[in-house]
């Protein structure tokens, strides 16, 4: 197994340094798929910045921003970011019932939000080949197109991160390791 190096501020390239740094200015500390992805200052930039694009300039609410993150993660099994947006979640108030079911592969409190999640997983799984029933179910859900693009901006931003803590085995920051989670069977 190759080993990725976890960057510090020290250690990083020269181009990852001010992305680092802005990272431990907004977490209070440098989380571990930042130092991984510090290796590769391009990627470290654009999955923030989709980040930033997906949080906070699509048209979905922290329980939606939620159910797209966390349906993506769990389908990937990634053990770094599963824990990660449990943390997320909660500093964003997202209801635990939401948290919990999303985790456990558990219903959904509202069938708005189940639609989410089945339409996130289906453009997942299909690779974004879905059929006019896949939209249908969405768009009666109340979703707009906006939002199948915006769930396509999601799924972009988690196949890099989901992807970079599959090949570094990032180890699951501290102040996250309360929310550890395992795979199902089907998902490992």
């Amino acid at each position: 197994m190759t080993e990725f190096t976890i960057h510090t501020l020290e250690t990083a390239p020269e181009q990852s340094r001010p992305l680092l740094e802005d990272s431990k200015k907004s977490f209070g500390r440098v989380p571990g798929l930042h130092a991984v992805m510090a290796e590769a200052p391009a990627l470290l930039d654009g999955y923030k910045h989709l980040h930033r694009l997906f949080q906070h300039e699509t048209s979905f609410d922290k329980d939606e921003l939620t159910v797209v993150w966390q349906t993506i993660n769990v389908e990937h099994a990634c053990h770094y970011c599963v824990p990660a947006h449990t943390g997320i979640a909660k500093m964003m108030k997202v209801d635990d019932a939401i948290s919990n079911a999303l985790r456990d592969e558990t219903a959904l409190p509202s069938a708005r939000l189940e639609a989410l999640r089945d339409f996130t997983l289906a453009v997942v799984r299909k690779r974004g080949n879905i059929s006019d029933a896949d939209v249908r179910a969405f768009l009666d859900a109340g979703y707009t197109q906006r939002q199948i693009l915006e769930v396509v901006l999601g799924v972009a931003q988690k196949v890099m991160s989901n992807y970079t803590n599959h090949l570094a085995h990032t180890p699951v920051d501290e102040p996250m390791r309360a929310f550890a989670w395992e795979p199902k069977t089907r998902n490992a």
